[in-house]
């Protein structure tokens, strides 16, 4: 997996300014706004590629945002004996997850059978299931939204898709997100406010 740091994905952004790409992600990123608490945006992936990454991501930006919602819980096929909390929450928090929770299936491969069952079961206790994917029709007819990448896409790649919609996550509504006042916010929490010339 390739690391795309904010400048590599406003450069993408920018790239991509004249299709569907940008706008689509940022109508993805606010889905995920929905989820009403911290912990209650469940991202899982297969039980081949765990969506840790992205994970990461939407924590960093729930964090720079103010978005407590956008923290994630990493759902996990088999998380080892001894991890972190964070990192040892397994495959049964689909069984629990409720209304106001949201349940974001990662999978670039067609997702596996005990996947979409654990999915329909969420979408039936009235979790709202988000799926970004390559192209699944099983997946995506479980999922309230979903956001293909198809894998002829010869614009930008699945991982690059997973930066553009954490980052779109993060945006705020109001201000529009604007990506220079959001590194300038980093900016300050790591040097300290800027003085005036």
């Amino acid at each position: 997996m390739v690391t795309m740091d904010a400048a590599s994905v406003a450069f993408l952004r920018e790239a991509l300014s004249t299709t569907r790409w940008v706008e689509r992600t940022r109508e993805f990123g606010a889905r995920l706004r929905t989820t009403r608490s911290p912990g209650g945006l469940l991202v899982v992936g297969t039980p081949e590629v765990e969506p840790w990454h992205l994970a990461a991501h939407l924590d960093d930006e729930a964090r720079l945002s103010g978005l407590g919602q956008l923290a994630p819980t990493l759902v996990r096929w088999s998380p080892p004996p001894g991890a972190p909390a964070h990192l040892a929450v397994g495959i049964d928090r689909i069984q629990a997850a409720r209304r106001g929770e949201t349940l974001f299936v990662v999978a670039e491969d067609k997702a596996p059978a005990p996947l979409l069952d654990r999915v329909d079961d969420a979408r039936r206790t009235g979790a709202t299931i988000l799926a970004l994917d390559g192209g699944d029709p099983d997946l995506e007819g479980l999922a309230h939204d979903a956001l293909a990448v198809p894998p002829d896409e010869r614009l930008f790649t699945f991982d690059a898709a997973q930066h553009l919609v954490s980052m779109a996550a993060g945006e705020s509504p109001r201000s529009g997100g604007r990506l220079i006042d959001r590194l300038a916010r980093l900016a300050e929490r790591i040097t300290g406010p800027r003085v005036p010339d």
